[in-house]
């Protein structure tokens, strides 16, 4: 009878996960990051990634973590307790196969695709309705097209746009599909003129624009950029500090 109710419950447990993972999925989180982070928050390891930011970022997937957070943290002790309850009298198996076919229908009925689209809608719908701008994190302001990007240029001696003007560089800019939107120097934030601010070594401009275009213009810069990233994370800790 244990090992029956330990199935019951595993199925219960996968059921809940695959059930929160496809609310996640419908707020535009990617699946693989869906499944760590249900998990990471129904046994409380593991939240602390960086991708946990995606999470508290986002006013729906809040609400969403919230209750699996109280779900890990008081179902196990109450569950246990009343199988407990139920086993000292004997094992109503009948119940429990209930409580395990409500799960699952409510699993079955969120994999359906009309299911699906509607609660997507409802959730953008309730977003533009209920949430300020500001309340919204970067990724779903900006990316609303599949073709935006946000690109943070680390720029370098190598760089082409080393001690140079942005209009110096890209001609006609004003025209092109994409924006600088601040230069980030040391602890400033450039706003003012950018296109006519001499650029720095160590400076990052944080660009917004067609993914395409962006590739095309800063090529070269960005290329480098990945290069010094890439030699940097390979450099031994002991020498990097």
């Amino acid at each position: 009878m244990n090992l029956l109710f330990l199935l019951i419950y595993f199925i219960i447990i996968t059921a809940v996960i695959e059930i929160f993972v496809v609310l996640f999925r419908l707020t535009d989180l990617k699946l693989e990051v869906s499944r760590f982070q249900v998990i990471s928050l129904m046994t409380g390891t593991g939240f602390t990634t960086g991708e946990s930011e995606l999470i508290l970022g986002h006013p729906v997937r809040r609400k969403l973590a919230t209750f699996l957070i109280l779900f890990g943290a008081f179902s196990l002790a109450v569950i246990i307790s009343s199988i407990s309850a139920i086993l000292s009298e004997g094992l109503r198996t009948k119940e429990i196969f209930y409580g395990a076919g409500g799960v699952l229908l409510v699993f079955a009925i969120l994999k359906l695709k009309t299911v699906q689209t509607k609660l997507s809608k409802f959730f953008k719908q309730e977003m533009k309705q209920n949430i300020e701008l500001g309340d919204l994190p970067m990724r779903d302001i900006f990316m609303s097209e599949k073709q935006d990007k946000l690109l943070n240029l680390h720029i370098y001696k190598e760089s082409s746009l080393f001690h140079k003007q942005i209009n110096q560089v890209i001609h006609d800019h004003d025209e092109l599909e994409f924006v600088v939107l601040f230069i980030k120097r040391g602890e400033l934030k450039l706003r003012r003129n950018i296109y006519q601010t001499k650029i720095h070594e160590g400076d990052q401009i944080l660009l917004f624009g067609e993914e395409d275009v962006l590739f095309k213009l800063f090529k070269n810069d960005i290329k480098i950029m990945e290069e010094k990233l890439k030699n940097t994370q390979h450099t031994p800790v002991n020498e990097h500090q």
